[in-house]
């Protein structure tokens, strides 16, 4: 792998979000902030998750999450998609650049931005409740195992994609349902028999599960099972993903 090419791409795709901050870090951090005051102020005093855990506790680590997940999937698909509309692409597919470093690159990114957004909104978040550490260590694994699959899924999603309508539904009908249907604002133990069932065969669920194990040291399944699934559903869709870019898929014709 060109080490030198795939460091020069990635500053440039930090660059790239971090000049219109507003809109790529500051917008999700507001966003995020009124779901926890809609939902925080109207169920708090009705919900608890975890013994001795308030609603709103129990909230912010699932927004962070999802603020991660989605700001990680947006830059990879923004980037390509524009790329390839302004025509731009054309400049990388003449360099001498590996799909090692296409790959090392674009989600190294999305990671960064994830990250980024994520630590914005705990710093704004941890002001409504006060902030636990049960075993920190989950957070971090989660964290950028979560950002870095979904800024792979951000990947597939803009070789994929021709226009930003198709990226648009790739987010709208998969990564958004999701995310939403993963527990970031309730317990899956909460839902019907067959709901819990459904909610354990979405990858989401797992991250954001171990993610919040490592705020209060409890969780609705085994961290070493939310790490065993989100890492092999990292590892599969690296692999399609690094496949679609030694090919060349939708970006060499």
């Amino acid at each position: 792998m060109n080490l030198a090419g795939a460091r020069t791409l990635f500053n440039k795709e930090i660059l790239r979000f971090w000049k219109v901050s507003v809109q790529t870090v500051a917008a999700p951090v507001l966003t995020a902030v009124l779901y926890l005051l809609i939902f925080g102020h109207v169920l708090e005093a009705h919900v608890q998750v975890f013994p001795g855990v308030g609603y709103t506790s129990f909230l912010i680590p699932g927004l962070v999450m999802m603020s991660v997940l989605q700001n990680a999937y947006a830059n990879t698909s923004s980037s390509l998609i524009q790329s390839k509309i302004s025509g731009n692409l054309v400049f990388l597919l003449v360099s001498p650049l590996s799909h090692w470093a296409w790959f090392a690159a674009y989600v190294g990114a999305s990671v960064v931005r994830g990250l980024a957004v994520g630590v914005g909104v705990f710093a704004v978040t941890v002001w409504f409740a006060p902030a636990q550490f049960a075993e920190p260590w989950w957070i971090v694994v989660f964290a950028v195992l979560g950002a870095g699959m979904l800024g792979t899924l951000g990947l597939i999603s803009g070789l994929w994609a021709e226009k930003f309508d198709q990226t648009a539904a790739f987010q709208n009908f998969l990564i958004m349902p999701m995310t939403f249907l993963s527990g970031v604002f309730y317990s899956v133990h909460s839902l019907p028999g067959f709901w819990q069932g459904l909610s354990h065969l979405n990858p989401f669920f797992y991250m954001i599960d171990g993610f919040r194990r490592g705020f209060f040291g409890a969780s609705d399944v085994s961290p070493w099972l939310s790490l065993g699934v989100v890492g092999a559903s990292f590892i599969m869709v690296s692999a399609i993903a690094l496949r679609l870019l030694a090919t060349g898929y939708k970006i060499r014709s």
